[in-house]
Formats: structure tokens, sequence, C-alpha cells
């Protein structure tokens, strides 16, 4: 029993993550391998060194910036056993941070170099899932692992992807995303992709509310019909703030509609979203009681993990375990797999350690 929250414990407890991106959260000595293996040049090939370079990289307030730090990632994530690898330890190291439950989000169409097919970069990733999943259970540490897809929002292959998605429903494939840079690529211009998804009863998120403000947000959901929102933190625009803050239509519409937001609070700090983690409007949004998830975004780019996430909220707004099993629960609640799984990981496994957390 703990009402103390340290970091050891916070490793321990349990916690559900929606939003990672698999070329965001390589291992710095894994590139540095893969990249001898297919002559690519890095900024250094000293692990450490490498690992302090991409935060430094991403950690210039332009999400432009942060985005050029994946040339070195994707790469080295050209082949099916690259691919196998990486998805392997990302489950790995997922589990061992106490990330019972995952989704892992990647764009097939950018591991193509190597003439691969999309299907073939598909069944890596999941082979890698699979392959680190079990491991992980047989470590202690089990994990559930959802793979999403994602399209590139400047591309022209959503729908190609989005069919992908689909047909791999049965196999791993959890859901459907775009990303990449937002000023000028609005998600309307992937409807025929959503409304396919739609029809298919598959689920999706849609990066909205990150670089860009309430008109990604509004064509994110009202448009697209995205069920979440990778990010979303920009809807505290249509927040105006004050002892009573009143919510605008869009702001009150997201949070009466329960549409969870995918924040990712130290990504937000390095692209200028946020200034800083105390000034994150998470701690707002949780006050007015939005759906408010914490992930990782890319763990690499950040220098970051998911306690590492919690520790950083509870330092900078005193949560203590209630919070963290708050937020926890809304990613669960918030997962694209189905509800009596969500409920059994809920009940079985995050309940019952964080009930022992508080004593």
């Amino acid at each position: 029993m703990s009402t103390v929250v340290g970091y050891e414990d916070i490793v321990r407890a349990p916690k559900a993550l929606l939003h990672d991106h698999l070329d965001g959260g390589l291992r710095p000595a894994t590139i540095v391998d893969l990249a001898a293996e297919i002559g690519h040049v890095l900024p250094s090939t000293d692990p450490a060194e490498l690992g302090r370079w991409f935060v430094a990289a991403a950690d210039s307030g332009s999400l432009e910036r942060y985005l050029e730090t994946f040339a070195h990632t994707v790469a080295v994530m050209q082949t099916g056993a690259a691919l196998r690898r990486v998805a392997r330890e990302c489950a790995l190291d997922l589990a061992a941070d106490g990330v019972v439950y995952a989704e892992v989000r990647f764009a097939p169409e950018q591991h193509l170099e190597q003439n691969l097919t999309l299907d073939e970069v598909v069944e890596a990733v999941l082979a890698g899932f699979v392959e680190g999943s079990t491991l992980a259970a047989e470590a202690g540490t089990p994990i559930r692992v959802g793979t999403l897809l994602t399209a590139m929002r400047h591309a022209a292959r959503s729908q190609e992807i989005a069919e992908l998605a689909v047909r791999h429903r049965d196999h791993g494939v959890v859901g459907f995303d775009i990303a990449g840079a937002e000023a000028g690529f609005p998600p309307t211009r992937h409807l025929d992709a959503f409304e396919y998804l739609q029809r298919e009863n598959f689920h999706f998120t849609i990066h909205a509310g990150e670089a860009f403000g309430l008109p990604s947000i509004w064509q994110a959901i009202q448009w697209c019909g995205a069920d979440r929102l990778g990010h979303g933190v920009r809807i505290v625009d249509d927040i105006t703030p004050g002892p009573r803050p009143q919510l605008g239509r869009l702001a009150a519409y997201v949070r009466d509609k329960r549409i969870p937001l995918e924040l990712c609070p130290s990504s937000n700090v390095q692209t200028g979203a946020a200034a800083s983690i105390a000034e994150h409007p998470i701690g707002l949004l949780r006050d007015l009681r939005f759906r408010v998830t914490v992930n990782t975004d890319n763990r690499l780019m950040s220098g970051t993990s998911m306690s590492r996430e919690m520790a950083l909220l509870v330092d900078a707004f005193g949560y203590g375990w209630r919070e963290l099993q708050w937020f926890t629960i809304n990613a669960m609640k918030s997962a694209f797999i189905p509800f009596d799984e969500r409920l059994r990981i809920i009940d079985e496994v995050i309940k019952p350690a964080y009930a022992k957390l508080l004593g």
C-alpha cells in the first residue's frame, strides 16, 4: 500500500497507451545496428549520444523540425526483418514499463523502399508484436498490443491504407489514423477513406488540434466522424478561462460526446503546442472532466515513457493514484478493441492494482 506516488511504483502500475508511433520509439542501439547493415549515415554511432541527438533535434518548438528526425528511423525500417525486430522490441519496452494495453501506429506507405508490399509491411509488424507480447508474457509483464495503420495526410493513399487496415482487422490491426503536418492538409481531403471505414464499422482516430487549431478538430469530428482526437490539445482554444471556465460549442460537444483526447504532454511541449508541462492544458481539461488520456507519442524523440509522462504530471499538478487510475481507465475505455476485452482489462488488471496502491 502506498499513498506517495514514487517513480518505481508508477512503473509497476498498469497503464494503457493509445497514441504511440512505432517509428518514434526505436531503441538507439537498434538504429545503430540496422543503419550499419544498410550503410545509412547517422548523426552518431554511439547509442547514448544518438539518443540525446534525437531529443535535442526534436526539442525545437517546431512540428516540422520535429518530423525531420523520422528520416533516420524510417530509413532503417525498410525490410521485413527490421520491421519485425522494431515491433518486437517496442512491445517488450512498453511491457517493461508497465503498459498492459497499447495501440501502436505506423504508416505502411513509408516502408516500401526495399520493394516490400503494403501487406508484407503490415504482416512483418504484426508478427513482431506477437513475438514481443509472447516474450513479455513469459517475463511476467503481459501486454496486449493493437496496431493502427496511418495514412500520411500530405499523400494520396488514404483509401488504399484504409482498405489495408480493414483487410488485416482480424489479425491485429484495430484502427486507422492520418498523420503528418496539419496546416494545409485538412482531414477532409481524405473523406472517401473515412466514409469507407464507417461503412465497414471500423474505428479511426485523426491527428487534429496539435499544431493547428479548432478548424482541424471540427473537421475531424463533424466532417470525418473521428472516434478519437489524436492530440486534440487545441480544444482549449474554445474554452474561456476564469473561475468558472466557459465552453464554446465545439468544446462542449467534445466533452458531452466523451470524445477521447489523446494528449501527449512532453511531445506537445517539444512542438510548441504547450509552453511547459505545468502550463499544459491537460490540467484544465482534466478538471473539466473531458475524456483525457495520457500518451507518449514518440518515446525516442521525447526521451520518454508512459511512466515518465505520468511522473511529470504528478510533479506538475500534484496528482495521486486516483488521478493516474482515472487517466488509465479513460484510455482503456477508449481503446479500439471489443468492449468485453476492455472491461476485462479494467476489472481484472487495472482496478485491482490501483486498489492496492490507493490502500
